[in-house]
């Protein structure tokens, strides 16, 4: 029998702290033997149940918070045991039952189990596309180098993913889970819709185009709905960002088109290296201030350079396998 109950409680919590010594353990795992101990015991899980209870994650932030250290923790487990069982080969059910205390009920070793989300990563390289069915029936075409990260089985709550480079949504619609797609410098939300967004880190315009359904566009300072055939277009650097009406087909990409709207010359430079696997330089001490207006179907690499020409009137280029050198006479 148990003469303090006290002790004999803080070596349990030290126990699950994993803080003890050989001695204390086989103590404590003879105790655990005795019925008469059964109502400290549960005191203790108690405890442990009403503090897991207390720290239940309030946001999307805390809930991964808590999805990591919940998977860090349950390595941790899973160490102690295998620890443990080196230690003292005949405290197999004593230990099962201290884990049991630890985990509070079966249901929170499920909500833990839960926790354990196992994460898919898909990406393009230089000219390659890539079309992904994401675990909801949502239809996803990746633009090249482009990158995707996302669950193997959704929240209950809220469908989201994240998202490097450009992509093309065709979402399947569920008003009670809104599909979320998180970039760098925006995050997109929908509950079904059909929709493109470009955010590569590198380029200086960034956009959501809409081809049915509504979205809601979050900034970091501001906040933007568009609806079918309208466009939102940031520039990152200065700040600025401009609502149109995009009554042309969006994502002209997937076909192998080019398309080009005042896009700066930066940034048409980066779109031709990642759909043509080039590498483009710009000539020293010279300014590059260009927007580029035109759009090109299938077109050879220099064709889409004879055309930049042309169109900026003062743009040269010199082309040696893939390197190629823009400057202005």
């Amino acid at each position: 029998m148990m003469k303090d109950t006290k002790i004999e409680k803080d070596k349990l919590r030290r126990y699950l702290d994993d803080i003890y010594t050989q001695d204390e353990a086989l103590q404590l795992l003879h105790s655990m033997k005795n019925a008469e101990n059964k109502e400290v015991f549960d005191e203790v899980a108690a405890n442990v149940w009403k503090e897991s209870e207390t720290q239940q994650p309030a946001t999307d932030f805390e809930r991964e918070k808590y999805r990591k250290e919940a998977q860090r923790l349950l390595r941790h487990i899973e160490h102690r045991k295998r620890t443990w069982y080196r230690r003292v080969a005949v405290a197999a059910i004593g230990a099962a039952a201290v884990v049991a205390i630890i985990l509070g009920s079966a249901n929170l070793f499920r909500h833990i189990n839960d926790l354990q989300v196992t994460y898919t990563e898909i990406s393009t390289s230089f000219g390659e596309k890539k079309q992904v069915s994401l675990p909801d029936g949502t239809l996803l075409i990746l633009n090249s180098c482009s990158y995707v990260r996302y669950p193997s089985n959704f929240a209950k709550d809220i469908r989201k993913i994240e998202l490097e480079g450009e992509g093309y949504f065709n979402v399947a619609r569920n008003e009670n889970m809104p599909f979320v797609v998180e970039t760098k410098r925006l995050s997109v939300q929908v509950l079904g819709t059909q929709f493109d967004v470009k955010s590569y880190s590198t380029d200086e315009i960034i956009s959501v185009s809409v081809e049915s359904g509504k979205v809601q566009v979050d900034l970091p300072e501001s906040m933007s709905r568009l609806v079918a055939d309208e466009q939102i277009l940031i520039n990152t650097v200065s700040g600025e960002y401009s609502k149109k009406k995009e009554e042309r087909k969006i994502a002209a990409w997937i076909k192998g088109s080019l398309r080009f709207s005042s896009t700066p010359i930066g940034d048409v430079a980066k779109e031709l290296e990642r759909v043509y696997n080039c590498r483009i330089t710009f000539a020293a001490n010279q300014d590059f201030d260009n927007l580029i207006t035109g759009e090109h179907d299938n077109k050879s690499l220099d064709a889409v350079l004879e055309s930049i020409e042309f169109i900026s009137g003062d743009i040269k280029y010199k082309k040696e396998g893939k390197d190629i050198l823009l400057y202005k006479e």
